[in-house]
């Protein structure tokens, strides 16, 4: 499980990496608006799997209050929705696809 979150991480970094880099580079339209959407999207959805199995491995001592991991969770719920939801995300990739 933990070479699984270390792996999906990186690539989750490294998608932001990317998105970051074309936004910096001033280039704009329907794919960096796509990549920006796939970093958002990917990235959180992540965090709430590496959250969640870390709290798999970690046991009940994840869900306790005075735990970093229980605010993790939470942080990585509230990631998946603000700033457009993950739907949303997904909505803006279909359609730079089928343009």
């Amino acid at each position: 499980m933990m070479a699984d979150m270390a792996m999906q991480t990186e690539a989750a970094r490294q998608l932001v990496y990317r998105a970051a880099s074309l936004i910096e580079q001033g280039k704009m339209g329907r794919e960096v608006m796509a990549t920006v959407a796939m970093a958002k999207c990917f990235a959180s959805d992540v965090s709430m799997r590496v959250a969640i199995d870390a709290a798999q491995i970690l046991g009940g001592y994840g869900c306790l209050k005075n735990y970093p991991l229980e605010r993790y969770i939470r942080d990585a719920k509230l990631l998946q929705v603000v700033e457009g939801t993950n739907q949303i995300q997904r909505l803006i990739i279909a359609r730079s696809m089928l343009r």
